[in-house]
């Protein structure tokens, strides 16, 4: 919900990273609060909007959910151009995954936004006893990489809503240093009541 007189933004977000890794089981969990055990393959991208209050201003998210198979990769520019937050998945119990994030995050540092947030999520932390990706591992690499990270498991929940709770906190406080950048003309109030009747 809306807090009276705080500022509105609408940042772009994208998740990338390899097929299974759960990146849809994310944001169903995070926009619906469903987990499904069989989730089907997104085709190309799925579209989601999920709204979150911080202190800082309230958050109107565009979640660009895109295909991990390789046949898609060459669409991904089009979702990840512009994107003000980007997140990085990958599967715990799978070292490929891994691999293939850090890929993600290269290609997103030469071809992205200059400064997007960026988190790098160790998803599916349910399935701890088949883990190959080490904590330590993943974390180096992202402080490296100037991105947060998190472990998640969309199908307990645990971490899904402070991933996206995190996400939202520095976003804000990045558009609050570029007032420049956040829309807060009239169109923006009018069409305040629209935005919040209609939470996914």
């Amino acid at each position: 919900m809306a807090r009276p007189g705080n500022k509105i933004i609408q940042p772009k977000l994208v998740l990338l990273g390899d097929m299974g890794t759960g990146k849809t089981s994310l944001v169903l969990r995070f926009v619906k609060g469903q987990f499904l055990d069989q989730q089907e393959s997104t085709i190309g991208a799925a579209f989601f909007t999920q709204i979150l209050s911080v202190s800082e201003a309230t958050v109107k998210f565009d979640i660009w959910d895109t295909a991990g198979q390789e046949r898609y990769h060459s669409l991904a520019p089009m979702y990840y151009r512009g994107a003000a937050a980007a997140v990085v998945v990958y599967d715990i119990s799978s070292l490929d995954t891994f691999a293939r994030a850090k890929q993600w995050v290269q290609e997103l540092q030469n071809q992205g936004n200059p400064n997007p947030v960026m988190a790098l999520v160790a998803n599916k932390s349910d399935l701890d006893s088949k883990r190959e990706v080490q904590i330590q591992d993943a974390e180096e690499f992202a402080q490296e990489h100037g991105m947060f990270f998190m472990e998640t498991s969309a199908k307990t929940a645990h971490n899904v809503n402070e991933l996206f709770y995190e996400i939202a906190k520095k976003l804000a406080i990045a558009y609050s240093s570029k007032p420049s950048e956040v829309n807060l003309n009239n169109e923006t109030q009018e069409r305040r009541g629209k935005l919040f009747c209609c939470t996914g």
